[in-house]
């Protein structure tokens, strides 16, 4: 079952059945389809163009169906202050041949470092909880601000995918031992 993770602002938690519809709380399903509906959201996932809106609330269901109810890997509501801000995920594979980190942030948490804070819980979570040794990223090479943000925890680039499309994949990994040298770093860049 997924766990719950806090950070200093930020909570991950299952999505619970329980919200969807919920009177007076945010509806999840909800909350999860505005944050892959948002085309500043979209445009950096998966082929980057925002899908039909009941095909997000598939996916949003099968979250509970397929992903909860097999097991398959963990998947967050990310809150702040209980606000929905965002989505996270942590599962293995075919693209990097490892667990790779997902993340999303609504536009209206991005430039106050909660994606730095999230992705660190979710490679936190994979090298602690799950035992993993290499934790992987996949980002599109225009994606600048979530190249630098990996960059910064110590992710370093592996190779590229070439897309159908003509676009460019980032593959990224974080070894284990790598992560303090990552953050070591970061910590010099931001003294300066």
């Amino acid at each position: 079952m997924t766990p719950t993770l806090r950070t200093a602002r930020l909570l991950l938690e299952p999505y619970r059945p329980e919200d969807e519809g919920a009177e007076g709380a945010e509806d999840a399903e909800d909350a999860f389809v505005a944050l892959f509906q948002d085309r500043r959201v979209a445009r950096w996932l998966g082929d980057g163009r925002v899908a039909p809106e009941a095909e997000d609330r598939a996916l949003f269901g099968r979250i509970f169906t397929k992903v909860y109810a097999q097991g398959l890997f963990d998947v967050w509501a990310v809150r702040e202050g209980g606000r929905y801000v965002g989505h996270a995920e942590i599962k293995p594979t075919e693209a990097v041949g490892g667990h790779e980190i997902v993340y999303a942030l609504a536009p209206h948490a991005w430039g106050r470092g909660l994606g730095t804070e999230l992705a660190e819980a979710v490679v936190g979570h994979g090298f602690g909880a799950l035992g993993l040794s290499e934790v992987h990223a996949t980002v599109m090479a225009a994606n600048d601000a979530s190249l630098a943000l990996l960059a910064r925890l110590g992710f370093v680039h592996r190779r590229d995918i070439e897309e159908d499309d003509g676009s460019t994949t980032r593959c990224l990994s974080l070894v284990r031992g790598d992560r303090a040298r990552g953050r070591e770093r970061w910590a010099a860049e931001g003294a300066r």
